[in-house]
């Protein structure tokens, strides 16, 4: 009787439920399926009430921001929880760009003014609010103010909204060791590591991977996922996917290929409805591969 009252949610399926009273019940396709198991691992609950995740790239332009944004995006629009993504970028940081800001403060005026934070309300002031409820804390538009973003300022900064967001995306600079960074790697659950499809790339991903290990992360390394952004299906480039994917695979715990999207090429605001089929699916299984570090416990 359960599965009369409970048809297949759409197509055909749902059709021969509907003409057969409900006596005949194909089920769900396995497209469906598959998009119910991606959500619910994206929607892993929280163990320790507060997750970080890391964003780095060794090299720009290779996506990482838009990677931070479309991720956050993916996860707070499927999630009850608040989300927050924070640029801690020691130069001019985009994060910013690709949300409409309802604010012009930013994580400098948040650090000059924490003494007033007490309530959610008063932190959601400091930050601008996306369609999909991700909520962007923006760095200072002046790179000079920006550089002199401590470890000991980000450190503080992962205090004050530990206690009003389950989940905090950081938005990295390209550098691996300027000041913040040590906050960020000292305090990160896990890190998403972004590179191009391409051998350059993937060397610069490699060597951050080496990097980390040399340096102590070595539990970062076996916990990252590995985002090869912007893939394009018709270049008639040499690089083997399979092959670069096969590569970081063996080192990280999972590997997620991103293709190209003219919504994300255009560089400004990024809407998940704007974006074509495949990449919102990509994203989802990002979320979802994010989403099952939510249950480890420190």
């Amino acid at each position: 009787m359960r599965n009369r009252r409970q048809g297949p949610s759409g197509g055909w399926r749902r059709a021969v439920h509907s003409a057969t009273l409900g006596l005949v019940n194909p089920g769900e396709s396995a497209k469906v399926l598959r998009r119910r198991e991606l959500v619910a691992r994206a929607c892993t609950p929280v163990a320790t009430g507060h997750h970080r995740v890391a964003v780095l790239s060794l090299k720009g332009g290779v996506g990482k921001t838009t990677t931070t944004v479309a991720l956050g995006a993916t996860l707070a629009s499927l999630r009850g929880d608040r989300v927050l993504a924070v640029d801690a970028n020691p130069d001019r940081g985009t994060l910013s760009d690709k949300v409409r800001l309802e604010t012009a403060a930013t994580i400098r005026d948040l650090l000059n003014e924490r003494h007033l934070v007490s309530r959610y309300a008063d932190i959601r002031g400091f930050t601008s609010q996306a369609p999909s409820r991700l909520e962007i804390l923006a760095s200072d538009r002046d790179p000079a103010v920006s550089e002199a973003f401590s470890d000991s300022d980000y450190r503080e900064v992962a205090r004050i909204v530990e206690h009003f967001y389950s989940i905090c995306i950081t938005d990295c600079g390209t550098g691996l060791l300027h000041a913040a960074m040590r906050g960020v790697l000292g305090l990160a659950d896990q890190v998403v590591l972004v590179s191009s499809a391409s051998v350059d790339g993937a060397r610069s991903a490699s060597a951050t991977l080496d990097w980390l290990e040399a340096h102590g992360h070595d539990a970062l390394v076996r916990g990252a996922v590995v985002v090869l952004s912007m893939v394009r299906s018709d270049s008639k480039s040499s690089v083997d996917l399979n092959r670069l994917q096969e590569h970081f695979a063996g080192r990280c715990r999972d590997v997620v290929r991103v293709p190209w999207d003219g919504h994300l090429e255009e560089g400004a605001e990024v809407d998940l409805e704007q974006l074509a089929p495949a990449t919102r699916d990509s994203y989802l299984q990002l979320a979802a591969s994010v989403g099952e570090a939510f249950a480890w416990q420190r």
